[in-house]
């Protein structure tokens, strides 16, 4: 089928069912998103991943009902305006849900980049000569720092 056909058939498609369809893309989405969130509070940012590939199908499966709700928005107000209602709470709880999500990430990442950095520091500090320097104190060297440290990506 192609995308043009797509289209056509998502624009010609009952009203209610058009809007269940939405419905059902968009709380499988908000479902996922919270398990996701969950997931990562725990510290289970492995089993967070692999949410990632059904996240994405959802999110375009609802991107997609969205659109075609756009573009027919006028004849969906006539024929099905509780569904269309029912459909605007639930993007609510999507907002939302994606909210938490992000700072959820947010916070995720501060930690990991804060870990890293102590590490880095830790290994800088190991390396370093500890003898006094002329005026007394604890020569620093800036070239015994660490150069780097190596991170998995897998995790």
């Amino acid at each position: 089928m192609t995308a043009a056909a797509r289209l056509a058939a998502l624009d010609t498609m009952p009203a209610e069912i058009l809007c269940q369809e939405a419905e059902t893309a968009l709380s499988a989405l908000v479902d996922v998103m919270n398990a996701e969130t969950t997931l990562l509070r725990a510290g289970r940012m492995r089993d967070a991943s692999q949410l990632t590939p059904d996240k994405t199908r959802l999110a375009q499966d609802y991107v997609g009902f969205a659109r075609a709700i756009q573009r027919v928005e006028p004849r969906l107000r006539l024929e099905a305006p509780n569904a269309l209602d029912r459909l605007r709470q639930g993007h609510e709880r999507l907002a939302t849900q994606m909210a938490e999500n992000l700072k959820v990430l947010a916070t995720a990442k501060t930690v990991a980049e804060d870990v890293l950095s102590d590490v880095a520091r830790k290994v800088g500090q190991q390396d370093r000569a500890r003898t006094y320097g002329s005026a007394g104190v604890v020569a620093t060297d800036p070239s015994a720092a660490a150069r780097g440290i190596a991170v998995n990506r897998a995790l």
